[in-house]
């Protein structure tokens, strides 16, 4: 079985990487340098570097040479070869095996996450009727979808025949503990990549309210940084906030966890018993940062059990292996 993994991320890499350890021929293409991750691509197009025309000839002669070579094709972010979604076609006509993989604002719906979430906000240019089309386009050539947390299923179960619900990975042999000390002067990171949706002004908020009434502690907004560079950020932190406002954990939080950090983020009260263990994050939305940044920052017995707790939670759950192997079995059964 030949698998392509695309267009963008990290994790097509390390899914493609993992795939492999498994004994399948797997590869992954990245399209656009602009992706902070495409270093790591066994492809890498560089659309996004070339004038229009000649991009679009690129594409289609890549194209051409993966339907020729490939059984599988595994789509992140709902992300396709063309626009027209004109290759889910060809590709499915010829029998091939199609997967789209969603993970979070191109199908988050504000309409259905209102209904078990004050706080929720979207990307503006994520519009309902965008996504309902994008959505309708893909699953009329696409039975099967994953998504990476049970927050995401709702938005695209009217689309798909079968959903599936696969964690997302980590490469635990990247990620060296790094757990904090209950002395000196605590670190607090914050790194939102969108700062509406994350909360951010909660969190400026909280800080500064905590400073005023004497707490003393040195806190890091992180924005705008190369990831190797955010890494070590979150390495010398000693607490690590992630987003206020989703109700899921994503990619930060699974960091932090990996380093051996006490994590702060949003989960959604009916999510909560959908995850597996016992999820050591420090639960806080906006009305409550405050009071659960000042619990943990007046509690620094906690920040080591925390991160032991943390790092064992995602090596176990977001086990690139573990998941490489759940994928094998999809891609078996699709």
């Amino acid at each position: 079985m030949k698998i392509l993994q695309l267009p963008s991320g990290s994790d097509i890499s390390l899914l493609t990487k993992a795939l492999r350890s498994l004994g399948a021929e797997a590869t992954s293409c990245s399209f656009s340098s602009a992706d902070p991750y495409s270093y790591l691509a066994d492809v890498r197009l560089r659309l996004n570097e070339y004038p229009a025309e000649q991009r679009k000839i690129l594409l289609q002669t890549y194209f051409k040479k993966a339907a020729a070579t490939y059984d599988v094709f595994h789509y992140h972010f709902g992300k396709t070869f063309f626009s027209d979604a004109s290759d889910l076609k060809i590709l499915k006509e010829s029998g091939k095996k199609l997967i789209v993989h969603h993970r979070g604002s191109e199908v988050r719906k504000l309409s259905v996450a209102r209904k078990n979430n004050p706080y929720v906000k979207v990307k503006t240019k994520w519009t309902e009727e965008k996504i309902a089309k994008q959505l309708k386009r893909l699953s009329t050539y696409v039975d099967y979808a994953i998504v990476c947390d049970h927050e995401l299923k709702p938005y695209i179960e009217p689309y798909y025949k079968k959903i599936y619900v696969v964690p997302r990975v980590i490469d635990r042999n990247k990620y060296i503990s790094a757990y904090p000390q209950p002395v000196g002067n605590p670190v607090v990171v914050h790194a939102p990549t969108h700062n509406e949706i994350k909360g951010t002004a909660h969190v400026l908020a909280a800080v500064e309210r905590l400073k005023k009434e004497g707490w003393t502690f040195q806190f890091k907004l992180i924005e705008g940084l190369p990831h190797r560079k955010a890494l070590e950020e979150y390495r010398n932190a000693t607490i690590v906030i992630d987003q206020l406002c989703i109700g899921a954990y994503a990619n930060l939080s699974m960091e932090a966890m990996a380093l051996g950090k006490p994590v702060i983020c949003y989960i959604r009260d009916d999510l909560q018993s959908k995850y597996p263990g016992n999820l050591p994050i420090v639960n806080a939305n906006p009305d409550t940062i405050y009071e659960r940044l000042k619990w943990l920052l007046g509690r620094p017995e906690q920040w080591r059990r925390l991160g032991i707790r943390g790092r064992r939670y995602v090596r176990n759950y977001h086990n690139q292996d573990k998941v490489a192997k759940q994928l094998m079995a999809i891609y078996e059964k699709i």
